[in-house]
């Protein structure tokens, strides 16, 4: 008995020596147990179903659109280790998200409410966001830490993606079933997600405050169809809370990377 506490004390303490980790750009301490290579690998093997399943956009102005504009997001980001994919599937949903590795998936739907691409900047930068913060593997993380335990540590060890973070991966970003519904992410990540995102979008040249009114529009369109939230909207934040610390930030996002893009 005392051996077994030792060697679960002994896991727990790799564990927490492997897993911690800060995210980009906020300094917030993450829980991780999975590489950033992991994550990728994950991501592009999620990226090629979602082809798979879904149908294309063959409007070559919107698709140019989207490409022009995560290419400003992805240069501002600073990955080049990503490969930066953009897509736009063809379905009328109000929703859009960036796998981990960089592969971004554009609805047509999102793209009939981002008229001005200082709106579709918003989107974009806050999809990037969420990939270049890991999001995804945090999430991963917690959810392979509650199931496994001790056994968690291997993955973190292993250099293939284990069949547990593959299931956790598929769990997380609905691939197999509705293949780009994600769960929402917590309301830290989503704040994060927000900031960051207006961030590289001010960074790449687009006017911040295309957030702002991105988030009223969404605002408005999900109160004109009562409870039918749209998937980018479905996150813990409420609408009017976001809209304000959009607002809080925006003005120094503005000065300090907007401006000097504006310079060069």
């Amino acid at each position: 008995m005392t051996r077994r506490l030792g060697w679960a004390f002994a896991a727990l303490a790799c564990l927490l020596l492997i897993a911690c980790a800060r995210a980009a750009y906020t300094n917030r301490s993450q829980f991780m147990l999975i590489s950033e290579g992991q994550e990728m690998a994950l991501g592009l093997q999620s990226s090629q179903d979602v082809l798979k399943k879904e149908k294309e956009s063959t409007d070559k102005l919107q698709v140019e659109r989207v490409r022009r504009v995560g290419n400003r997001i992805a240069a501002a980001a600073n990955k080049p280790e990503y490969q930066w994919e953009f897509h736009v599937i063809e379905k009328d949903t109000v929703n859009a998200f960036c796998l981990p590795g960089g592969k971004v998936f554009f609805y047509t739907g999102i793209l009939e409410l981002t008229t001005s691409n200082d709106e579709l900047a918003a989107v974009m930068g806050h999809e990037v966001a969420h990939a270049l913060l890991r999001h995804g593997g945090e999430r991963m993380s917690v959810a392979l830490g509650a199931q496994l335990g001790g056994q968690a540590a291997s993955i973190a060890i292993g250099s293939t993606v284990s069949p547990a973070a593959s299931q956790v991966f598929g769990q997380l970003y609905g691939v197999g079933s509705q293949v780009g519904v994600l769960l929402p992410h917590s309301r830290s990540q989503e704040s994060e997600a927000d900031e960051v995102g207006m961030i590289l979008a001010a960074k790449a040249g687009y006017e911040p405050s295309g957030a702002l009114s991105l988030w009223r529009k969404m605002d408005a369109y999900a109160k004109s169809k009562g409870q039918n939230v749209p998937g980018f909207m479905s996150t813990h934040p409420t609408t009017a809370d976001r809209i304000a610390d959009i607002q809080a930030k925006m003005g120094a996002i503005r000065t300090k990377y907007y401006q000097q893009a504006q310079l060069r």
